[in-house]
């Protein structure tokens, strides 16, 4: 029996992470299910992949060797999968781009009249992302280019900033802050936080305050991975969550209030793309997206 592509994919996630819970959190899988698929490749295989006991993870000399063919063989697939990707995209004439909340702002509609005049006859398809990649699909090339939170720590990956605003926080109308114009960040520190996945890195520390907390660890209510199951959480009172301010006019709904946040760097709102990609749709939407912000501004 073959290994699958997916299962090289796991087995090179744990090799690279040496962790079966960080590697289950960057493939968004339970533990239990990813050691599960290491098991069976190990079967596959006829070899023991990896040693393990409480303290570490290591990878034996047939894991090892294993792991130098399955890099090799995912980059060759991946970048044949991006070729055929962007050549069905260049025939269809369409620019895919990602995003992980709501633009808003009024930009979205000022980048795409500026492109369209730049690449008549071109699609823009947007594309929403779960929480989990902090690059909204451009890392694994499912898109071209994406509306992004910085900080994006994944190498590869080039930004240009749009938007800076303040950070809010979004709290259950009955809270006890829900009545006050502004607060400070040491005021709601020991709050319960709505958390982004551990696989979004820096980005979830962002979103977190972890740089105002002093080393101090965060009360992580929950993870979540969109914007519903976010402020589900948060209206019925079980967390709270920081936000940008153009999103917490975006994200307004009934049993929630959303109120300034004192004592916190700003939010950037970024566009991304992959590095020495001179695409002309590629190249035009960055223009176009740089030219909207500064009419905005």
């Amino acid at each position: 029996m073959d290994a699958h592509l997916r299962d090289l994919r796991y087995f090179a996630a744990v090799a690279e992470e040496l962790n079966f819970t960080r590697a289950a959190g960057r493939l968004h899988l339970s533990q239990p299910a990813l050691s599960k698929q290491i098991r069976g490749l190990e079967v596959t295989l006829r070899a023991q992949l990896f040693r393990r006991d409480r303290r570490q993870v290591e990878l034996t000399a047939a894991g090892t060797a294993l792991y130098e063919v399955a890099r090799g063989l995912l980059r060759d697939w991946d970048d044949g999968v991006a070729v055929v990707a962007d050549a069905a995209a260049q025939e269809a004439r369409m620019l895919r781009v990602g995003t992980l909340t709501s633009i808003g702002r009024a930009l979205y509609p000022a980048v795409i009249e500026r492109f369209a005049k730049r690449q008549p006859g071109w699609r823009v398809e947007l594309r929403s992302s779960e929480w989990g990649d902090p690059t909204a699909g451009l890392d694994q090339r499912a898109v071209d280019v994406a509306f992004v939170w910085l900080p994006v720590d994944v190498p590869g990956i080039e930004t240009a900033v749009l938007v800076t605003e303040r950070r809010f926080v979004a709290v259950s109308a009955r809270h006890p802050l829900a009545g006050r114009q502004s607060v400070v960040f040491s005021e709601i520190i020991n709050e319960p936080f709505a958390a982004l996945p551990v696989s979004a890195g820096p980005l979830r520390d962002f979103w977190l305050g972890a740089a105002q907390r002093a080393g101090r660890p965060p009360h992580i209510a929950a993870e979540v991975s969109t914007a519903d199951e976010t402020f589900e959480l948060v209206s019925s009172g079980a967390a709270i969550t920081l936000l940008a301010e153009g999103n917490a006019h975006i994200y307004a709904r009934q049993g929630i209030v959303c109120i300034p946040v004192d004592g916190l760097d700003p939010a950037r709102l970024a566009i991304a793309w992959r590095r020495g990609d001179q695409r002309p749709a590629v190249r035009d939407f960055i223009s176009a997206c740089r030219d909207a912000a500064e009419a905005r501004s």
